[in-house]
């Protein structure tokens, strides 16, 4: 084995990923389970956590886990971490990906539950998972805890607001458990762009295309999920042993 395929490989490491049924999480997943690691993925619905865990171990004989979890639920949280370290008596990294921004036309139709629904899933449920996972690792003496943001956290739109605030908050939470977890556990954002995973469905034509890139993105165009494969395996694997309270972003160079 090489040194950079020892630098990254990910082999007997335990790896959660919320939202890891679809989209973003789902390509993490694979690209993990191909690094080496289990796999527990855990979204609401299970058949689809199911099924994608059924793919990942046909395609890598990796060990997977699945499992029906509302992350904006807290009193699901303790008995989903006990379930993982039951099955796997450890996890070496939790990656906080689940999330959603449901589309409105104008801020004053945004009710008080949406807005609930979005900072718990965004945020508040994410904060309790990093706590309660996060201190296990501490105990076991290491572990990496990627949170997945979004560009928007920094220039949100009118019609991401209470999303990016969620966002935003993640961010800051990055920084708070990298020193509370210090130095055992590393705590990082991996903030992510515009990527045509399922939520690229709800946008317009011009979105999809990258049309409305042009003068605002390096790259000029959306990125394919499987490109975030990599920044995910870096922070996950020792490669990143000396980088914590990092934000890294992987937006194709939006300014």
């Amino acid at each position: 084995m090489s040194y950079l395929d020892t630098l990254f490989d990910l082999t007997g490491k335990v790896i959660v990923i919320t939202g890891g049924s679809r989209g973003l999480g789902r390509e993490m997943a694979f690209g993990c389970a191909q690094a080496g690691a289990d796999i527990v993925i855990a979204s609401r619905n299970l058949e689809n956590c199911q099924s994608v865990a059924d793919e990942v171990t046909a395609l890598t004989g990796r060990q997977t886990m699945a499992y029906g979890l509302h992350v904006g639920r807290w009193d699901q949280h303790e008995p989903f971490t006990d379930a993982v370290y039951e099955r796997f008596g450890k996890v070496d990294c939790l990656i906080n990906n689940a999330g959603m921004s449901p589309i409105y036309d104008r801020n004053s139709e945004v009710s008080e539950a949406m807005f609930d629904s979005v900072m718990n899933l965004n945020f508040k449920g994410p904060y309790r998972l990093t706590a309660l996972m996060g201190e296990r690792m501490y105990d076991a003496g290491s572990g990496s805890i990627i949170n997945v943001s979004s560009t928007g956290s920094l220039r949100p739109g009118p019609t991401i607001i209470p999303y990016a605030g969620a966002k935003a908050a993640l961010n800051t939470m990055t920084e708070g458990f990298s020193k509370a977890f210090g130095p055992r556990v590393r705590v990082n954002t991996l903030m992510a762009g515009p990527f045509l995973s399922d939520i690229a469905k709800a946008w317009s034509d011009e979105q999809r295309s990258g049309a409305n890139l042009a003068n605002v993105q390096a790259l000029g165009r959306n990125g394919d999920p499987v490109e975030v494969v990599g920044l995910a395996i870096y922070l996950a694997s020792d490669a990143s042993s000396y980088t914590t309270s990092a934000t890294i972003r992987c937006d194709g160079g939006l300014y």
